[in-house]
């Protein structure tokens, strides 16, 4: 790197003591911000991200912008899925839509491998362009979890109930272990690319997997996570679990040989640490608070820091992603707080 990196977001990941908390939020970087608007009116999303100075500038916006402790890549979770034989297509108001969903054991056995420096080297050299040459903060890389993925494959898009794939699950075990299987070691090989490339730490997003109970998270879901984690570990890089309505499972994700469990707004910091949460945590604040006054945000965001620096390891961050709704200069103010009352809070600690 040619800036010296700002290691605070490392350390709490890592469990380290820092001298303040650090914070980003996840869709930092895009639809709220009015120069990533007026980007979107000329290009889409695949054609931003197949674009790594372009690519790079979007993600580093922020950044600049918000003075956040660490930059996320600007993609999709289906950005691996093509190079595998999936055909996904981002429509606008709709999110990904796959035209050839997965019906049976034959369709999932057609999935191909990925190739990362053939298929994706756009992806790697925006973050070669980024970590190199831009960023003085970690640069966060990510990838979607195998059930999250699935669910799109199989659903056709965005689901509210997921029966499609639930019922998969159910009634064609082998199907279902095959396609675990395969989206658990594209995983691996996505991951291990974005960090070979220079990525700082590595966030999996299970964003749908709240949709099911422990007992079946357990048997269908974890076998996988524990090896897509397992693997990662090996890169000695930060790698954080994130999923929506999934407070039920966070035990679970304790369990997994990851660094950072994130939590929605749902569990509080305090009854994550009592139900037995370990490992350092990042969340939570509900985003629809955003659009609160600020004295409604602030009190908030002072109460997620106070439960959350009452141990080393923790990471603020929004329970889902930023909206279109929300003001920058909000996230601006709140980020300034955050840094500036954590700061003061560990002092008196100490």
């Amino acid at each position: 790197m040619s800036k010296e990196m700002k290691d605070t977001f490392i350390k709490a990941a890592k469990g380290e003591k820092t001298d303040f908390v650090p914070v980003w939020y996840m869709r930092q970087a895009g639809r709220s911000q009015p120069e990533y608007r007026a980007i979107k009116e000329k290009y889409s999303l695949f054609e931003i991200t197949h674009q790594p100075e372009l690519c790079a500038y979007v993600t580093k916006l922020p950044v600049d912008q918000y003075n956040v402790d660490a930059a996320v890549l600007y993609k999709d979770i289906m950005t691996p899925l093509p190079a595998i034989g999936v055909d996904v297509e981002i429509k606008s108001g709709i999110g990904p839509v796959i035209d050839n969903p997965i019906k049976t054991l034959e369709d999932v056995s057609k999935l191909g491998v990925l190739n990362p420096e053939q298929d994706i080297a756009y992806v790697l050299d925006t973050i070669k362009l980024l970590t190199e040459e831009q960023l003085d903060v970690p640069l966060i890389g990510f990838s979607g979890a195998p059930f999250t993925l699935a669910s799109y494959m199989i659903e056709g898009g965005p689901s509210k109930n997921y029966h499609k794939t639930k019922a998969f699950m159910y009634s064609q075990p082998e199907a279902w272990s095959l396609l675990m299987d395969k989206l658990g070691s594209m995983v691996i090989t996505y991951a291990k690319s974005q960090i070979n490339a220079g990525a700082s730490a590595i966030q999996i997003f299970d964003s749908w997997v709240g949709a099911l109970n422990v007992d079946d998270y357990r048997h269908f879901i974890k076998p996988v996570m524990n090896k897509i984690f397992t693997e990662l570990k090996k890169e000695n890089t930060p790698l954080i679990m994130h999923g929506v309505g999934a407070s039920h499972l966070a035990l679970e994700w304790n369990d997994l040989p990851l660094d950072v469990v994130g939590l929605d707004w749902r569990l509080s910091i305090k009854e994550a640490r009592e139900k037995g949460i370990t490992k350092a945590v990042q969340g939570n604040l509900d985003p629809a608070i955003l659009l609160a006054p600020w004295n409604v945000i602030e009190a908030r965001a002072k109460e997620i820091l106070d439960q959350g620096i009452k141990q080393d390891g923790f990471i603020f961050n929004l329970g889902h992603g930023v909206f279109p709704e929300v003001d920058p200069a909000v996230l601006k103010r709140l980020t300034s707080f955050i840094h500036e009352y954590s700061a003061e809070a560990i002092n008196n600690r100490r």
